[in-house]
């Protein structure tokens, strides 16, 4: 086989990849800081997409519905938090899982009533029509440009949440709520912004995802559980492993189906096996904790 093309099916995995990295990434926040299952982030992912579509076409501009959407779908998370989600802390892990569990078939059904189940296409924006020459083969300007701006989201997250007074807020108030709350730092807000962030990445992931894939009521299922499986693999709760996960399954996805397209889909479930038998707790997780 044409080495060129193997690497072509690399980057094309990576592009996949970036994708998951972004969408695993908002679920693995929550959890991680706020101990929250979130259900409903797929749903949240398709209704970013949605957003990100209806926003270009009335703006006429791609990257307006890439800005906003996710500004708009996190503030929504936001007022989940703060109307649903914030009664449920203290309590059983099980009653926000199955809460959101719940919100997220009102929301898909919403989305069929107003939008239908027929599926959408999300036009490429014209800058980022056409393949790039790499010197090894043609690769899509989009994917690229994919894999490009995950990469800057993930730089400047990381520096937010290590090096400012904001991130050390957020990740004292993870690990410690009561104490900020003796230091007088009002914690309900440090909860409602890590669960707005945690949607907004969802958005962010069903934006970029939009011009790869039809948009449509469905599109958050399969995501929801490609999420899981990078948040589980990477580690509950650990940032990095949701982003080194990502790329794994990313990579193995795209690989398989250029040998064998049938097994392309179950590839992921095979990888996070093989990482619970052999690190129970995820790559990056941290022993004994579980969801």
């Amino acid at each position: 086989m044409d080495l060129s093309l193997i690497i072509m099916q690399l980057l094309s995995g990576i592009a996949l990849g970036a994708v998951l990295v972004i969408t695993a990434l908002g679920l693995t926040i929550v959890f991680g800081m706020l101990g929250v299952v979130n259900f409903a982030h797929g749903a949240l992912f398709m209704i970013g997409a949605y957003a990100g579509l209806y926003l270009a076409s009335l703006t006429g501009s791609f990257w307006w519905g890439l800005l906003l959407a996710p500004i708009l779908i996190g503030a929504f998370g936001m007022l989940i938090e703060f109307v649903l989600i914030r009664r449920l802390y203290g309590r059983s892990i099980d009653d926000p899982l199955l809460l959101t569990f719940g919100l997220s078939y009102i929301l898909v059904e919403g989305v069929r009533i107003v939008f239908g189940s027929d599926g959408i296409p999300f036009p490429t924006p014209p800058q980022l029509i056409g393949v790039v020459d790499l010197g090894i083969g043609f690769f899509p300007r989009y994917r690229l440009f994919v894999i490009a701006l995950v990469a800057v989201v993930l730089l400047v997250l990381w520096l937010t949440l290590e090096k400012t007074r904001v991130g050390l807020i957020v990740r004292a108030g993870a690990r410690d709520p009561t104490i900020m709350q003796v230091l007088g730092v009002d914690i309900g807000r440090v909860w409602l912004a890590i669960f707005g962030l945690g949607v907004g990445l969802a958005a962010l992931g069903g934006v970029l995802a939009g011009p790869m894939r039809s948009v449509n009521p469905e599109m958050g299922s399969l995501v929801l559980a490609e999420a899981f499986v990078v948040t589980v693999i990477g580690g509950l709760g650990s940032i990095v492993g949701a982003v080194v996960a990502g790329l794994m399954v990313g990579i193995s996805i795209s690989m398989v189906a250029l040998f064998a397209p049938e097994m392309a889909t179950i590839v992921m479930f095979a990888l996070m096996a093989v990482v619970l038998l052999i690190r129970p707790q995820g790559l990056f997780g941290v022993r004994g904790r579980t969801a």
